[in-house]
């Protein structure tokens, strides 16, 4: 099961998996751009090769590319959701180049004009970014949201909806986010809880279409609504859902990927305090007790 985290690109693109590589990670997720700027420079032949010949030298097999925040393909606006689905387009022709397979997408705000119009917008859109022909064969991860404000993504039944009515639903696959499901209303802290829910995504969404998983713990409660990330074992979580995840079968040759906030603590990295967690649960027997924290 290869563990991994959002990596930087400062620096240049192949610096991120350069710095996963330093930390022990199998995977590593990116932005291929400034994520919160509209615009942004083509990618040259240069930073492509040299990202290409990166993935090379740290032989790291699993690759995501995480989409900007702008994109709101269920904008209400018409002028926001035209300028999204160019980004959108661009997020993916970027991929394609360094040779990403998937693409993680946040799936939008409805801004007030109702859940049901909103994911219909999110579908035609995907739609228009799919025909075009620069869409390549990048495949959209939908990610689940926690449902702040107007967010769409928060239920389960969303993402299968916005799948089941889109034209090109073969590119469509979906990311788990543990901090924004359990944020949105579902639990995890238990063995029985966590098989329900993960029944329940796996029913609507279908096993085939998970592609990968964010780690997170969560600083809010659980239906709280409010998507904030914490260190594993930190949160309101705990260690529990990370150790039943980390031994389910049904996952094993997926990407986990932590988004846990940044920094160091007591001279440590704090991604390398959250993959040791991470990678201490995986090789447990034994599930850790309820209420127990992450330490280091």
């Amino acid at each position: 099961m290869p563990i991994g985290a959002h990596m930087s690109i400062a620096g240049g693109l192949e610096r991120a998996l350069q710095r996963g590589k330093e930390l022990g990670c199998q995977a590593v997720q990116i932005f291929t751009r400034n994520q919160i700027r509209w615009d942004s420079d083509p990618l040259g032949e240069e930073e492509i090769r040299r990202f290409r010949a990166a993935r090379k030298e740290t032989g790291l097999g699993y690759l995501l590319a995480h989409a900007s925040y702008l994109i709101n393909l269920a904008a209400g606006d018409p002028a926001l959701r035209r300028r999204s689905i160019g980004a959108l387009q661009e997020e993916l022709s970027r991929a394609e180049k360094l040779g990403i397979p998937h693409l993680v997408l946040h799936p939008g705000s409805h801004g007030g004009s109702g859940e049901k119009t909103g994911l219909l917008r999110v579908s035609r859109a995907l739609d228009s970014v799919l025909k075009g022909e620069d869409a390549g064969r990048i495949t959209i991860l939908l990610e689940t949201t926690a449902g702040q404000g107007t967010s769409l993504g928060y239920r389960f039944e969303h993402l299968a909806c916005i799948r089941d009515n889109c034209r090109s639903a073969e590119r469509i696959g979906f990311c788990f986010d543990t901090c924004h499901v359990f944020a949105a209303g579902y639990e995890l802290r238990s063995a029985a809880a966590y098989q329900e829910t993960m029944g329940r995504f796996l029913e609507l969404v279908g096993r085939e279409k998970v592609k990968a998983f964010h780690l997170n713990d969560s600083r809010s409660g659980k239906g709280s609504r409010i998507d904030r990330h914490q260190h594993i074992g930190r949160g309101a979580l705990g260690l529990l859902p990370f150790y039943l995840l980390l031994h389910d079968r049904r996952f094993g040759k997926l990407p986990m990927i932590l988004e846990t906030p940044k920094g160091r603590e007591g001279g440590q990295d704090l991604d390398q305090i959250n993959l040791r967690i991470l990678w201490r649960l995986r090789a447990e027997k034994d599930p850790p007790a309820r209420g127990s924290e992450g330490g280091q």
